[in-house]
């Protein structure tokens, strides 16, 4: 098939859309929600007793593994063939006329439309991607769908033309399909037409940038604790205000909060807030910390920006507007080093030239009641840092599964099963259910994976060694820790 749109159309960069995703990323902060939490009416008391069993050992008598749900595998069908090596002379010409230079001009023009119709006509099928990030940032239906049509003739499957961009990406993600040659250089130049920052975001380094995609807002790149300054951006909050129990008189006992603790101190981080601001540079206990919060992947995360190598600066954590595979894109805002989210690992920039990575805090996500009855000399985030917003997006905008590309899953839970993750001493990544470990250890049962002791704290779970110390783990919907850990043991099994 030839790339024929109904009319020959300027190439409407999401300019408009822009404005709006991020008129509404202030509102709407592009994202998602987090993890189901034991009911209140249900006392949970951690008596700090941890009930040791043998490392490695099995579930606990009461729990069943084949009771855990089961989530969806996808058919995508066998994998196309793609090519390797250089595009031919043509090809490459055809390549840079529909993605080089003449795209920032931001037309769309017979030139353009015949190069297209040369690409499907090859069957490199590396080039879809390219195509894939030109459907995230188009706006015209017509466009798009003929974008779609011509990509689903290149990796030959039929596209859904309702939303062509998540359709292509899924496939691309699944199949495992290679990047095309110079493709950073590429998908640079696509999607700095709609944020000209990204310029110094999209280089080389240990990040796939083919699962790399536009969240729908700008980047966040205000200097260090000048976060009060209004910005089009998910804003970020610098040394936050906070308050005691007492003063949290705006949070309902069933609210739920992220619950972090540094050397004896508590704080308590609402979920409402989090979702509008997605990023928190902190203090506590004497240490410092950057805590993402994913809503997409129902995942916060505290991890320590201090105790650096001699002559490395204390990373200030942003957020880049950018996802992968539905898990977002965090940069240090002082080198514009990228951080994978999940792992803190730095992947690009001078931090990742150093090997730089985050040890983490761990993060016990809980109720409001639950969470100040275990830790009554809590602090807490202030009502006015949520900006006068209220989202909920796990119960609504995301209640059906992710909302953005992530190909194919690991159908041992569904997508969007809470789990406590941890990598134990040995290396191995380890996901515990969380409503199946929160029955055990109510029932007074022990639960214990190599190294890792998983216990009750403030109604949540909590990775601790024998001793009771904190592991680093947190919680996330089992799709995100499963597709960054692929290798993972799931508890039960």
């Amino acid at each position: 098939m030839r790339f024929t749109p109904a009319r020959s159309v300027a190439l409407v960069v999401t300019l408009s859309l822009l404005a709006a995703a991020c008129s509404s990323a202030a509102d709407s902060t592009a994202s998602d929600t987090t993890t189901s939490v034991p009911d209140d009416s249900v006392e949970a008391v951690d008596d700090g007793v941890i009930r040791s069993t043998e490392p490695g050992a099995g579930p606990p008598a009461s729990i069943d593994p084949a009771s855990l749900p089961v989530g969806e595998l996808i058919d995508f069908g066998p994998a196309p063939v793609a090519p390797v090596g250089p595009y031919s002379a043509e090809l490459e010409a055809a390549v840079d006329t529909v993605f080089g230079p003449n795209l920032v001009t931001g037309l769309w023009l017979t030139e353009q439309i015949e190069a297209m119709s040369t690409i499907v006509d090859s069957g490199d099928v590396r080039i879809a991607w390219l195509i894939s990030d030109l459907l995230r940032i188009v706006q015209d239906p017509d466009l798009s769908g003929s974008l779609g049509r011509s990509a689903g003739d290149l990796l030959g499957t039929e596209i859904s033309l309702a939303n062509p961009w998540g359709d292509v990406t899924d496939h691309l993600i699944a199949w495992d399909i290679p990047a095309p040659p110079d493709y950073v250089e590429a998908k640079r130049s696509i999607y700095t037409l709609i944020v000209p920052e990204w310029e110094a975001i999209f280089v080389e380094g240990d990040i796939d940038w083919r699962h790399v995609s536009w969240g729908g807002v700008r980047i966040d790149d205000r200097a260090y604790d000048t976060t009060d300054d209004p910005c089009n951006c998910i804003p970020a909050a610098d040394n936050p205000e906070v308050t005691d129990v007492a003063g949290a008189d705006w949070l309902d006992d069933d609210d739920v909060v992220f619950g972090v603790e540094v050397n004896g101190e508590a704080r308590a981080y609402p979920r409402q807030i989090m979702e509008v601001r997605e990023m928190v540079n902190d203090t506590l206990g004497g240490r410092d910390l950057g805590i993402p919060y994913c809503t997409l992947c129902g995942s916060a995360q505290a991890y320590f920006t201090d105790e650096l190598p001699d002559g490395v600066d204390r990373p200030i954590l942003r957020t880049s507007g950018l996802l992968i595979r539905s898990n977002k894109v965090m940069y240090d805002v002082e080198t514009f080093s990228v951080f994978d989210t999940f792992l803190g690992t730095a992947v690009t920039g001078p931090l990742a030239e150093i090997g730089l990575v985050l040890p983490q805090a761990g993060v016990v996500t809980a109720t409001w009641g639950d969470w100040k009855a275990t830790h009554p000399d809590t602090t807490v985030l202030v009502e006015d840092l949520a900006l006068g917003r209220d989202f909920d997006f796990r119960n609504n905008r995301d209640a059906n599964g992710p909302i953005f590309p992530i190909g194919d899953v690991d159908p041992r839970l569904p997508v969007q099963e809470d789990v406590l993750g941890i990598v134990t001493e040995s290396g191995t990544p380890v996901a515990f259910h969380v409503a199946s470990a929160i029955e055990a250890l109510r029932a007074g049962e022990s639960i214990v994976f190599e190294n890792v002791h998983v216990v009750l704290d403030g109604g949540g779970v909590r990775a601790v060694d024998a001793d009771g110390n904190d592991l680093g783990g947190h919680q996330a919907f089992w799709f995100a820790w499963s597709q960054f850990q692929p290798d993972t043991e799931l508890w039960p099994s």
